[in-house]
């Protein structure tokens, strides 16, 4: 069995609109801390993550902890929206659900993010076959996840998660074949 910790980020500092750098805010930063305590005894094998900062720094503190680097996975980045920063987010975001191919010029779909997420999820679950593992993530990409496994995941989910920083889905696969999600309260 392959065990997978998705974590998606701590609190993030939404005053920094570039999303490659936004950092954790001070909440966010010890937050993370939590992330530490529930996974300590997990006997965690790799440590992947999103490329971007804030998922980056909300595994770090765990990464010092057990002495592992943290591997970045390019596609499990949150998805690209615009090359603009959108105002009315909510609605922007139910559209999407709503339609999985909506998009804005230079931005994402919502099927293409979730097809990037899950090739890398498969790459994963053949390179780390029977071990644990921690991807540290985002809300979007989290989410489209979520929809792949159980279509029934959809903008009512995300919305009642969208503020819940950290959030943990702890995923068990036999090879490729799903046996069951849980979600985390710490």
């Amino acid at each position: 069995m392959t065990t997978i910790y998705f974590i998606r980020h701590c609190e993030p500092d939404f005053s920094i609109k570039c999303d490659l750098e936004r950092p954790l805010t001070k909440k966010g930063t010890n937050d993370s801390l939590k992330i530490l305590n529930y996974l300590k005894d997990k006997k965690i094998d790799k440590i992947l993550s999103s490329p971007y900062k804030r998922a980056i720094d909300t595994l770090k503190p765990f990464s010092d902890y057990i002495n592992k680097n943290i591997e970045l996975i390019e596609d499990f980045r949150e998805r690209q929206i615009s090359n603009c920063w959108i105002e009315d987010f909510k609605s922007f975001s139910k559209k999407q659900w709503e339609d999985f191919n909506f998009k804005l010029t230079d931005g994402e779909s919502l099927k293409e993010v979730q097809d990037r997420n899950i090739n890398s999820l498969k790459y994963v679950l053949k390179t780390y076959n029977n071990k644990n593992i921690v991807i540290g993530t985002h809300g979007t990409s989290l989410s489209t996840i979520l929809n792949f496994y159980n279509s029934s995941y959809g903008y009512e989910h995300f919305n009642k998660i969208k503020d819940i920083m950290p959030f943990i889905a702890k995923f068990i696969f036999d090879n490729e074949k799903l046996i069951s999600i849980d979600i985390i309260n710490i």
